[in-house]
């Protein structure tokens, strides 16, 4: 027996585990190099992607907003808080590596029948027990290890969870905050037109009175005043929602978000190409890939430890005591039990066990296809974000210069009007030709900033400002 003991502990020591051990599975070859959507116009670099992105627009109060919701977001609380109870379940699984230790005892009063109770013994008294019992299983095959193995994985798969709220908590803070400035500029524009319409609704009266212009013509164009004027309640409505989320985001009430975060008047922009770099970056960077390989890696230990349970389980255990008739019996050291040995479990049928293997190998093969998935989604969403800011760019090019024309065949409209040379509904056709062009220009510069936050969550960055911790 002792030489079997030996033997076991031995091959425990020695961390002989069942099952398969982890490897990382690879990403696709292709994937690791220059993204396909930034090989065209020069709107990006191919530089290291900054951690705290949105430090690129230059806005101190967007950078103290972003650190406001990395800290006190609820969606990153919670995160937080499953991190921690991974990290309780690691600590139970790691604690069954140690010894068992039970200590036990109860008193109980009672009386014996007279033909039960010794000579000279009291007929009722109390009977007294108490006990030390102490188990430690030598892990031959790995059952503990593989747990404390995937215990790990989902510890880690938290954390890169957590991770992944970060980005997402960051990302919408700098929308939010975009889309208010964004608003607001886009309001000064609609006022604007509201008033350019104003003017030309004042001379096209007055050249009415004069017999020059036609109750029609004055008509249409307050039709067309006043249609502009119905774009400004609901882009000032578009501008609370987006700082009611902003408050949201970095934990406040509505009413509670300081005033600097509305004071931006204009567009949130970035006047140098976006460093994105490169494919094998962003597989490392993006805490979903993280959190999905980790997953991976626990389906994996699992595997072993639903293989052990086809072999014995050898158990060390020990146990003392003493029952004692009444107290004074008791702690006068009265008789005195003890037990030392081991034990060994086996079960006899393994159709169970093997079931179980089963069903973890196929929560491996889930989590396998999940992590390719999740491969893929990842540089999909990166190539697209891409694609979509270059055009997004390509789209404000054209737009400026329609802008730029029609102010200036608005202007030659305006002169000629005032010479008498064209009638009022000519006018009317060069004012909203502007009007249609700066409302584009403007929701095409909103645009710009929501692409290039899309981008920036796609690529992964802004978590490590919380230093990857939960």
């Amino acid at each position: 027996m002792h030489r079997l003991l030996v033997a076991a502990s031995a091959l425990a020591l020695a961390g002989c585990a069942v099952g398969p051990d982890y490897a990382a599975p690879r990403h696709p070859q292709s994937a690791s190099g220059t993204f396909v959507a930034a090989q065209g116009p020069a709107v990006t670099a191919a530089e290291p992607v900054a951690g705290d992105w949105w430090r690129l627009y230059d806005d101190p109060v967007l950078d103290r907003l972003v650190a406001e919701a990395l800290a006190a977001n609820t969606d990153v609380r919670v995160a937080i808080a499953r991190v921690a109870r991974a990290r309780a379940q690691l600590r139970g699984a790691g604690v069954e590596r140690l010894p068992q230790a039970t200590l036990g005892g109860g008193a109980q009063y009672g009386r014996l029948p007279e033909g039960q109770r010794a000579p000279g013994a009291p007929r009722e008294d109390w009977t007294v027990d108490a006990g030390l019992s102490v188990s430690y299983e030598v892990d031959l095959f790995g059952r503990v290890g593989r747990g404390v193995e995937a215990a790990q994985g989902d510890l880690d798969a938290a954390l890169a969870d957590a991770d992944a709220v970060r980005v997402m908590v960051a990302a919408e803070t700098a929308r939010a905050y975009a889309d208010a400035a964004s608003s607001a500029a886009r309001l000064e524009v609609a006022r604007h037109i509201v008033a350019l319409l104003d003017r030309s609704l004042a001379l096209t009266a007055k050249r009415a009175e004069a017999g020059l212009a036609t109750r029609l013509e004055v008509t249409r164009i307050a039709a067309l005043r006043e249609q502009r004027q119905a774009d400004v309640p609901a882009i000032a409505a578009e501008r609370d929602a987006a700082l009611f989320r902003l408050a949201t985001l970095t934990g406040r009430a509505p009413g509670d978000l300081p005033p600097d975060a509305a004071a931006r008047m204009t567009m949130l922009e970035i006047a140098r190409p976006i460093p994105v770099g490169d494919g094998a970056g962003l597989l490392a960077r993006r805490p979903d890939v993280r959190a999905a390989e980790r997953r991976l890696a626990a389906a994996t230990a699992r595997i072993g430890v639903a293989t052990a349970d086809l072999y014995p389980r050898i158990t060390l255990g020990a146990s003392a005591g003493s029952t004692g008739d009444g107290f004074g019996d008791f702690l006068g050291a009265g008789p005195l039990r003890w037990l030392a040995g081991p034990l060994l479990s086996w079960a006899i049928n393994p159709s169970a066990a093997r079931a179980r293997i089963a069903g973890a190998e196929a929560g491996s093969q889930e989590a396998l296809a999940g992590f390719d998935g999740t491969v893929l989604e990842a540089l999909r969403e990166t190539e697209t974000a891409l694609s979509a800011y270059a055009h997004a760019l390509e789209r404000r090019v054209a737009l400026r210069r329609a802008r730029d024309e029609a102010a200036h065949a608005a202007e030659i409209t305006r002169a000629r009007q005032r010479e008498g040379a064209i009638d009022a509904l000519e006018a009317l056709d060069a004012e909203r030709t502007l009007a249609d062009a700066q409302a584009a220009l403007a929701l095409a510069d909103a645009t710009i900033a929501g692409r290039q936050i899309d981008l920036f969550r796609a690529l992964g960055g802004g978590w490590q400002q919380a230093g990857g911790q939960g």
